[in-house]
Formats: C-alpha cells, sequence, structure tokens
C-alpha cells in the first residue's frame, strides 16, 4: 500500500493542535458482497447519490485500514446500515468480527423496523457495543417507527451511541428531515443520538436540536468541502461555535471523492480556532466513545 499523497499534510494539521492523532466516528466498513454493490451505486451516480461521486479510496480492505493508519486516524468505525429487513444480523456479526480483527475500529452494528430487532439489539448492548449506524434515506423507514420504540428505549437507556443519517442529503425522501428524530426524542429525550452530515441540507433544525436535548451530537461528515455545497445557512458557524462540544469529526472515508485532508481543511476555514477543532477530531470523539481497546 502505498502512503497517501495527503498523509503528511494530514500528520501535520492533528501535530500542530498537539492531538495524538484524528478519532473519526463516520467511515464505512461492509461485507465485500455489500461493499461492491454500494460502491456500483456510486459508480452510475445511483438515484439515492444524485450527481457523479468517484471513490477516492478503494483497495482492499487491508489497504484502507492501512490507510487509515497511516493518516493518524487512531480510531474510526465500520457503520454498516440495514437497508430492508433480515440483513441486519448478517451485517451485524460481520462488523463484531471486523471489530475483533481491527481494534481500531469501533464495535458497530446496525437495526432495521422489524419484529426481532428489540432482541438483536437487547443482545448486543448487553454484549458491549460501541455504536449502531442507520440510514433512513436508504433504508426508507420511519425513525418514529412503533416497532423501533422499544430499540430507543434501550439505546437511551444504555446511553449506547447511534449515528443517523436522517438529514435530506444528498437525496432527500419521505422519510429524511429533522421531524422523525425530533418525535423520537420527545419520547426518548435520553437518546445518545449523532446526527451524520450535520443534518444536510436542514443544518439549523439538527443544530437546535443538538441544542436541545443533552446527548444530540452532530457529526461534520463532508461537510465545509468544496464537494458539498456552496452556501449555508447564515448563523450556522455561530451555532456550531456554541456546540462545541457536541459537533464529531466524521469523513466518510473511503467513499469520498478527494483526498482526506480537505475534509480537515474545509473545518479549518470556518476559523472557530484550534480548541474548536481539537474538540472536535479528538477530545469529543474520545469523551463519547473512550480511548478503545
Amino acid at each position: 500500500m502505498l502512503e497517501p499523497a495527503d498523509a503528511a499534510e494530514v500528520i501535520d494539521f492533528w501535530r500542530g493542535l498537539g492531538l495524538p492523532g484524528v478519532y473519526d466516528v463516520h467511515t464505512h466498513f461492509l461485507p465485500r458482497n455489500i461493499e461492491t454493490r454500494v460502491w456500483a451505486q456510486f459508480d452510475v451516480a445511483g438515484p439515492k447519490i444524485g450527481r457523479e461521486w468517484p471513490i477516492r479510496y478503494r483497495g482492499s480492505e487491508q489497504d484502507r485500514v492501512a490507510t487509515l493508519r497511516s493518516l493518524g486516524v487512531r480510531r474510526f468505525s465500520s457503520l454498516p446500515y440495514a437497508h430492508k429487513p433480515g440483513i441486519a444480523g448478517y451485517l451485524n456479526d460481520w462488523a463484531r468480527d471486523f471489530s475483533e480483527r481491527v481494534p481500531e475500529c469501533l464495535w458497530s452494528a446496525t437495526f432495521y423496523p422489524e419484529p426481532e430487532a428489540s432482541a438483536y439489539v437487547d443482545k448486543l448492548v448487553a454484549d458491549g457495543v460501541e455504536v449502531f449506524k442507520v440510514h433512513v434515506q436508504v433504508g426508507e423507514f420511519h425513525l418514529d417507527d412503533p416497532v423501533l420504540d422499544a430499540v430507543w428505549g434501550t439505546l437511551a437507556d444504555a446511553g449506547t451511541p447511534v449515528v443517523i443519517h436522517a438529514g435530506g442529503a444528498p437525496v432527500g425522501n419521505d422519510y429524511t428531515g429533522p421531524e422523525p428524530l425530533r418525535r423520537v426524542l420527545q419520547r426518548h429525550p435520553r437518546l445518545t443520538a449523532v446526527v451524520a452530515h450535520l443534518g444536510a441540507p436542514d443544518y439549523l433544525a439538527f443544530c437546535e436540536l443538538a441544542d436541545r436535548y443533552e446527548r444530540v451530537h452532530l457529526d461534520t461528515t463532508m461537510v465545509f468541502t468544496d464537494f458539498w455545497e456552496a452556501t449555508y445557512p447564515a448563523g450556522l458557524t455561530d451555532r456550531l461555535r456554541d456546540l462545541q462540544g457536541k459537533v464529531l469529526l466524521g469523513s466518510d472515508f473511503p467513499t469520498i471523492p478527494y483526498p482526506y485532508a480537505h475534509q480537515l481543511e474545509g473545518l479549518t476555514r470556518l476559523d472557530l480556532g484550534d480548541d474548536w477543532l481539537r474538540d472536535v477530531c479528538w477530545r469529543n470523539g474520545h469523551r463519547l466513545f473512550g480511548a478503545g481497546r
């Protein structure tokens, strides 16, 4: 594996902040058969992708893990997401094995609104799973589906974080937007949720949820890169300054169309200060998920 061209730039970034590396809560590793299908959707700019989206970091699983290590990404995730009933168990078994093989990876899991969800989520939480991922744009389900009420209750009681792609970017549908998550939080206000992509494009509405609910966080995945948006709503930077302790670095590695360093450049351009960057790129993730095994 060749060292990525931006390795020195990424290393200079975190060393310049006095950090031991970066803590990336939003990366993806999937079983090869599933990953191949996901990547094919990016390659053809499928209906849930909506635009040309060349994948920057292809290669074997081993090569991609080595790339993250060479960049100084000390902790990352696999974040499988179930897109239909009956597949969560397969994804969860694979992700558990992956986290055992790759100690830097958060033990990740997923669920889907299906009758058995409560039982397998209860078991995973009892066993010590570190993070869940759900993706309503891809899975096409309502976060507040009654079948999931017991699941949300379990997660809220345990404090186990769940990364939720609830926003409408890149392509919205009837299941995306802030309102379904708002309804879940009204029933389960202690839920530890991490809103992917800052909830794009409904940034301010999701910031409001993070401000209102103690355990709601936001991740920066792809936001403030040249690929993502030309403009952002007035006041967003101020909200992110106020939410400093609740914003987490995410990248979407490996399915990003630019070098890893570009996400860090975008955050730096916000001019929110080194202490804000230290919290976002290391301390908040460390505080929420821990130092690892």
